[in-house]
């Protein structure tokens, strides 16, 4: 995982919410499916906030479509929001 990356998570009765912050890599990519993956079936819906991230890398967004694919068959929505949602968000979601 980048040394600098940190995730954070809110939940709330139906929803959860997840910060990125740093930079996003392969293991963080990991990290981040994991906590999608954990959430999937005490939530309605999850929102992954990009706004504090700062470099994405690009194989750090293919492991990160590759895992999600595993695991999109839930019909949960996952959104992405601020300016890095579009790099990591896979093409079929925002």
């Amino acid at each position: 995982m980048a040394q600098n990356f940190k995730i954070n998570i809110q939940r709330s009765i139906d929803n959860v919410y997840i910060r990125l912050m740093g930079d996003f890599d392969g293991s963080s990519a990991f990290e981040l499916s994991n906590a999608i993956k954990e959430n999937l079936k005490s939530s309605k819906s999850i929102l992954i906030d990009t706004h504090k991230l700062k470099d994405v890398y690009p194989f750090g967004r293919e492991v990160f479509y590759n895992n999600l694919l595993k695991i999109k068959n839930q019909q949960i929505p996952i959104w992405f929001i601020g300016p890095n949602a579009f790099q990591i968000a896979p093409p079929d979601t925002n």
